[in-house]
């Protein structure tokens, strides 16, 4: 099926071209929306604190090299820990929830990635995560 051009679409075709009006750029307009950042989450729920600190570690530093802008940290809120029953630990830095911000604080190699830790989170008894605000890599 052949379509004949009408004279009506040559003339508007033509003082299309004639126009010194621009077109409206769509890309610039894209960029111009606010950008989502990337979010993750990791459970420790059932690590020891060893486990909790090496797999934290890891995940960070993974995180920080694919760009993830926020991460939740799920511990739990220490409330079945054995732990507290031991007289010779800690009951805070031996409970997931007050030790594994504890070492991502104390280490320096983590920290130069990190913007800031949710630790109102960490100190409310009520929630068993809190969030980490990665920097971006340069």
């Amino acid at each position: 099926m052949i379509k004949k051009i009408s004279d009506k679409d040559k003339q508007d075709w033509q003082n299309f071209l004639n126009s010194s009006d621009k077109l409206e750029d769509k890309e610039q307009k894209i960029s111009l929306t606010p950008k989502r950042y990337i979010e993750k989450s990791i459970d420790l729920h059932g690590y020891t604190l060893e486990e909790a600190n090496q797999k934290i570690t890891t995940y960070i530093e993974d995180c920080f090299i694919k760009g993830v802008k926020k991460i939740n940290i799920i511990t739990g809120k220490g409330l079945r820990s054995q732990n507290l029953n031991d007289p010779y630990q800690s009951n805070n830095l031996s409970i997931l929830k007050y030790s594994v911000p504890n070492f991502i604080k104390n280490n320096e190699n983590l920290m130069s990635k990190i913007i800031s830790i949710d630790f109102e989170a960490v100190e409310n008894p009520s929630v068993g995560s809190f969030d980490v605000f990665l920097k971006t890599k340069k």
